[in-house]
């Protein structure tokens, strides 16, 4: 999608989201704009959101993936994030979820 981007990451307990996604902003932040690969130089957004599920759940995870394009035809990502949060009962001020950057 061009506005944000899912991963499914197994994650040792052992291991700290906010570490993890550092690691990942970082490396394809610099390895985007060593390669030049864009017309202006690239930066990822502060934050990022995390959800977990069940190894049962994994399944169906992939197919939501999957189906993004689809799935944002009708539901912009700025109004499914903020679902996401209410679903899971995630306190948020509005002011602060993303916003668009042109």
């Amino acid at each position: 999608m061009p506005d944000h981007l899912h991963l499914l990451i197994g994650l040792h307990p052992d291991q700290a989201i906010a570490d993890l996604v550092r690691d990942i902003k970082s490396s394809s932040s610099m390895w985007l704009n060593e390669n030049r690969l864009l017309p202006t130089r690239f930066a990822w957004q502060r934050g990022y959101g995390a959800f977990s599920y069940a190894r049962s759940q994994v399944d169906a995870v992939v197919q939501y993936i999957q189906r993004q394009p689809a799935h944002h035809a009708r539901v912009s990502f700025r109004e499914e994030y903020i679902a996401l949060l209410q679903k899971f009962a995630v306190e948020y001020d509005e002011r602060y979820v993303f916003e668009w950057i042109e």
